[in-house]
């Protein structure tokens, strides 16, 4: 692919470029490895290439590829775009410990700890200011993973604005909980246009940052982790140690979300507002590798009733078994995750899906269309050549489908949308292998 900062100093575009060259998690949606963003700072583009990455799908580094044209004026403010639901949107934090297992990535760090954004249909009028987009610790490191140094963009992108307010009250009534998993290397906050269109439509959203799998995940007490598992890929000697790796990504975030299930759910609930939730109903979707954990942790926990992936490789398999006949989403990029093209774990995984399914693929969308990269990214002048998509559609069509799938597995609705295609969404396929 061709990438360029144009108007930028030289040194960010050499060092996106060679993000995209050094690329070892190149494999169908993971986001380059944060030890690659370092070699790739005082290494030539070219010498970064290992010998097995020529036959690797080449990443986008995260839909921040190039500028538009001349040096835009720095916006005063970003914003995500408003939720469309009748309720108000409140939003959480919970940092979670799970005594029961160690750390997989750093097992020095003793028990495994999850930080989790809890968004809810809240009462109108209730709550004090407008929720935190993400630390700006962890803005800085996603950009310059991706090879974007400008100093003002942390703290713009940080200070991003939500529709969520801080203590919020609870809307009346019992909502289906909906469980969000980030892309790998990926900050939870990316998820975060989504979980807010889905609260102000009547669920409740728990979205985990899963620690050392993201470029930062800022704790409570100000520590910062880094992405130790991408280190870990980028430390096998080939394709299939990477998969491995990979594979045990998503099997490890569904043990997170069964953890975090029984904290949300279980006699002792860890959230002051869990009344909110019917255990009931309970869907999972997620972006990239967390599309994968979704199919990994209605696998492992029947808890889970229904799973969308957004434009996730199958790093670990459908299970053989089926999903006990419940309902699967498969919502990605086209051609790339067409029947047939590359990514030939959708092929796979789609034959061994046997509830109700769809397998939607959206023209002009890349990787990060179903996340709030494109929105974020079109604010600050940045465009995607290989994902023409605006930010406008790309919204529209992850909430339309996403929510409607949810509509129907957990609320048992009608949804015409997911019946063939639309003519209001011109640019959703439907594949039927």
């Amino acid at each position: 692919m061709t990438i360029s900062l144009r108007n930028r100093r030289a040194g960010a575009a050499a060092t996106a470029t060679a993000l995209a060259l050094a690329s070892l998690a190149a494999l169908a949606g993971t986001a380059t490895p944060a030890s690659a963003s370092r070699r790739a700072t005082a290494t030539a583009a070219t010498a970064l290439v290992p010998a097995s990455a020529a036959a690797l799908k080449p990443a986008s580094p995260a839909a921040f590829a190039s500028s538009a044209s001349g040096d835009p004026a720095v916006p005063s403010a970003l914003t995500l775009p408003r939720p469309t639901g009748p309720y108000a949107t409140g939003r959480d934090t919970l940092f979670l410990t799970d005594h029961e297992r160690t750390d997989p990535w750093v097992p020095a760090a003793g028990a495994r700890q999850l930080l989790v954004s809890l968004h809810y249909p809240a009462r109108p009028g209730s709550g004090g200011d407008p929720a935190p987009y993400m630390p700006e610790a962890e803005a800085r490191l996603m950009l310059a993973q991706r090879g974007l140094d400008d100093p003002e963009w942390p703290g713009l992108v940080a200070a991003t604005r939500t529709f969520s307010r801080t203590d919020a009250r609870p809307a009346p009534g019992r909502f289906p909980l909906v469980l969000l998993s980030p892309g790998f290397g990926t900050p939870r906050a990316t998820l975060t246009g989504l979980a807010e269109e889905l609260a102000s439509r009547g669920y409740v959203v728990a979205t985990a940052d899963h620690p050392y799998e993201s470029t930062g995940t800022e704790l409570p007490d100000g520590r910062v982790l880094t992405c130790a598992a991408c280190d870990e890929v980028d430390a096998q000697p080939d394709d299939a140690g990477r998969r491995e790796v990979l594979a045990a990504v998503s099997a490890g975030r569904a043990a997170d979300f069964s953890f975090l299930l029984d904290r949300l759910t279980g006699p002792r609930p860890a959230w002051r507002h869990a009344r909110a939730i019917d255990a009931r109903r309970v869907g999972m979707a997620g972006h990239s590798i967390g599309g994968d954990a979704a199919a990994s942790t209605m696998a492992a926990d029947r808890r889970v009733d229904a799973g969308v992936n957004m434009d996730g490789t199958f790093f670990d398999p459908v299970a053989a078994r089926g999903l006990d006949g419940r309902p699967f989403l498969m919502l990605g990029t086209d051609p790339d995750h067409a029947p047939g093209a590359g990514d030939t774990s959708w092929d796979e995984g789609w034959a061994r899906l046997d509830g109700f399914k769809r397998w939607l693929t959206v023209r002009d969308s890349g990787h990060f269309t179903f996340t709030d990269t494109p929105a974020i990214g079109e604010q600050l002048g940045i465009v995607d050549p290989d994902a023409p998509l605006s930010a406008a559609r790309s919204t529209t069509i992850t909430r339309a489908y996403v929510t409607a799938f949810f509509d129907r597995g957990l609320r048992g609705r009608p949804a015409r949308l997911l019946d063939g295609p639309a003519p209001a969404h011109p640019e959703v396929l439907f594949q039927r292998p």
